[in-house]
């Protein structure tokens, strides 16, 4: 059964090729600005990594990565799920400084992906990474860069609304975003689940970053699934827009301040994975061989549907849906690309 929902009355504000003009635009617009406000430089990113490297990316545990077999290569390799890994070792590699970035393409298949209006099982992200120094392994540092990628996404929209006036009627993106965390929206609606919390916040403040996601809460769950080698549980976070749209949560980055030694061996632990201190990327971190950084990924197909003011992320992106989906879309007069 389709998760798909159309909301009752929708029509795309730009016809089908100007859809494709505004995603070019919007995202040379939003590289240059990021790149900018964060120090980054572009690189080019693999598709694909060895199996036995430790550098994909587990999300929640669960997830099957697409593997397959190369002539004449004896491991494994595996469609990436994201570059959280990769990024850190690429910087040791280029020989960055602290303060100095890097942010690429990545594009990923997520098999598993339970298709609906926001989500594909084709990613399409902006990500990013960049070398700090330990004494800014802070909130404070964490919330200023926040607030750097959202005035870039704000200054985004001012430009397409000068191209595209027709967007004009869309939701002014704020500059600014209300600092929460998972404990502190637990607290207040127990009774809910953790995004139908994030819609009860983002409604309240229009915009929000969702901090202290993957550790247990005091219910002894999570409020959501995170990797126990890349974020820091205590210094990373979610940015969440109200999507005017489809009325929901619109979550668009998941970043954070990547973990140092002493982090990764707590949540290796915390997170029953301890097999994985004897991949190559782990021996590395936890020999303090690769540098403190922060990073994440900024979805492109999310921001061009915020921006766009779409339905459905089959209206900005190519990908392969259930046939209940596609025939729901074409009844409401919805284009999937």
């Amino acid at each position: 059964m389709s998760h798909t929902v159309i909301p009752q009355g929708y029509r795309p504000l730009l016809s089908l090729y100007d859809t494709q003009k505004a995603i070019s635009l919007l995202k040379r617009l939003f590289e240059d600005r990021l790149s900018g406000e964060l120090n980054l430089r572009r690189v080019s990113a693999p598709l694909f990594v060895a199996a036995s490297s430790g550098l994909n990316d587990d999300l929640n545990g669960v997830e099957r990565p697409v593997s397959f077999e190369i002539a004449q290569v004896p491991d494994t390799a595996q469609v990436v799920h994201s570059l959280a890994k990769w990024k850190r070792l690429a910087l040791k590699r280029y020989q960055f400084h602290p303060g100095e970035g890097l942010y690429t393409d990545m594009n990923a298949i997520r098999r598993d992906e339970e298709l609906d209006n926001l989500h594909s099982a084709y990613v399409d992200q902006w990500d990013w990474e960049k070398i700090i120094a330990p004494e800014q392994r802070t909130l404070d540092c964490l919330k200023q860069t926040v607030n750097a990628i959202v005035g870039a996404l704000a200054d985004t929209q001012d430009f397409l609304h000068s191209v595209f006036p027709q967007l004009s009627v869309l939701p002014k993106l704020p500059r600014q975003v209300a600092f929460v965390t998972a404990q502190e929206l637990e607290d207040r609606w127990p009774e809910l689940t953790p995004h139908q919390r994030e819609t009860e916040a983002v409604k309240e403040y229009g915009a929000i970053f969702l901090m202290g996601i993957g550790g247990k809460l005091r219910s002894g769950k999570p409020h959501d699934g995170r990797a126990p080698d890349y974020d820091d549980w205590d210094l990373n976070g979610d940015i969440i827009f109200w999507d005017s749209v489809n009325a929901q949560a619109f979550e668009v980055s998941s970043m954070g301040i990547r973990v140092s030694p002493e982090s990764l061996d707590r949540q290796l632990t915390l997170a029953g994975c301890d097999y994985r201190r004897e991949l190559p990327f782990h021996k590395m971190l936890l020999a303090g061989e690769l540098p403190l950084t922060m990073g994440g990924g900024i979805g492109q197909s999310r921001v061009s549907m915020l921006l766009l003011g779409k339905c459905h992320i089959g209206e900005v992106q190519s990908s392969l849906w259930d046939a209940d989906t596609v025939r729901i879309c074409r009844e409401a007069g919805v284009t999937l690309l």
